[in-house]
């Protein structure tokens, strides 16, 4: 479960979540609620939508990925495959985690405390708990799989099995790409964070901001994966507008937890810095990245772009 969870807690600043027909109100201090309007334009080329940075002798291709897509999705691969020869470098998105649970009590420790106090549904009223023990039924699992009093630990467990069942996963289409790279014996740059932290902000964050995140992966479960079926398939023909419309009620639940911003903005900025690493080489190079946190005020492309680099959006190309 830790290193599910791990996966998952990496993505805690992509796509907007409509799971219903209305979205629901935005939770406070979400970082990638506003996208620069000028770079959500379609694509011209077959395939997913790019984005290029440049310098005087540098190209850097820029993918923009879904944070959330059904497992071994289907896309035109022919512009990637085209770019992948003579490149210098592909950088994988900057969301690994890791928790050291060997190497750090404190982890162990609030990993402990989080799966204690359960069952969850014990803690819901009544409504809330037919509507939870629907969807637990519905994904396999019993009550005793959700043994916690925290109700943010309880919706990060619950997108894990929803996910899970559904097929559905935030490491597409990275892991296509990596092995491509390897194929092509292009060099493959890849970062993890230590997850430990994160944890310690689930078991800091409000009761209330906590049941509001698990009201919404619920609705979110109980909708199901059309949603994320929909955006992955837009992404897939460069439609960027309709490849936002991506759920991600969890990555905004761990975008404000303790310390949940930090974290956004130590990827961002890393991203960013990354980007400006391989244009030092003279040449071209591959980078993918979340499709939020790349088009968000403030995010890696508009962070380029205040450094001096030349953006070009899908639509110039």
């Amino acid at each position: 479960m830790l290193k599910r969870m791990a996966a998952l807690a990496a993505a805690a600043a992509l796509a907007a979540l409509p799971a219903v027909a209305q979205t629901p109100a935005p939770l406070p201090d979400d970082p990638d609620a506003t996208l620069v309007e000028e770079l959500v334009v379609r694509g011209r080329l077959p395939g997913p939508a790019w984005w290029r940075v440049t310098d005087a002798d540098t190209t850097v291709y820029v993918l923009g990925v879904p944070s959330l897509a059904p497992k071994r999705m289907e896309w035109d691969r022919a512009i990637f495959e085209r770019r992948l020869q003579g490149a210098n470098v592909v950088i994988l998105p900057f969301v690994n985690v890791r928790a050291k649970v060997g190497g750090s009590v404190g982890t162990a420790f609030n990993l402990l405390r989080l799966r204690s106090g359960g069952p969850f549904e014990d803690r819901l009223d009544p409504a809330t708990r037919a509507r939870f023990v629907a969807v637990r039924a519905r994904l396999g699992q019993d009550a005793k799989h959700y043994p916690t009093s925290n109700p943010l630990a309880a919706g990060v467990q619950l997108a894990i099995d929803y996910r899970d069942r559904s097929e559905l996963t935030n490491m597409d289409p990275a892991k296509l790409v990596r092995l491509l790279a390897q194929r092509q014996r292009v060099k493959v740059v890849e970062k993890s964070y230590d997850l430990g932290p994160q944890l310690s902000g689930i078991l800091r964050t409000p009761a209330a901001t906590g049941r509001i995140c698990f009201d919404e992966v619920l609705q979110q479960a109980e909708a199901g994966p059309g949603v994320t079926r929909a955006a992955a398939q837009a992404w897939a023909v460069g439609d960027v507008e309709g490849a936002l419309a991506n759920e991600r009620t969890y990555e905004r639940c761990l975008a404000v937890i303790t310390g949940g911003r930090t974290y956004d903005e130590r990827t961002k900025a890393d991203t960013a810095a990354a980007i400006a690493g391989a244009l030092k080489q003279p040449g071209h190079a591959i980078v993918l990245v979340p499709l939020r946190p790349l088009l968000a005020k403030n995010g890696v492309l508009e962070r380029l772009r205040a450094q001096g680099y030349s953006v070009k959006t899908p639509s110039e190309e």
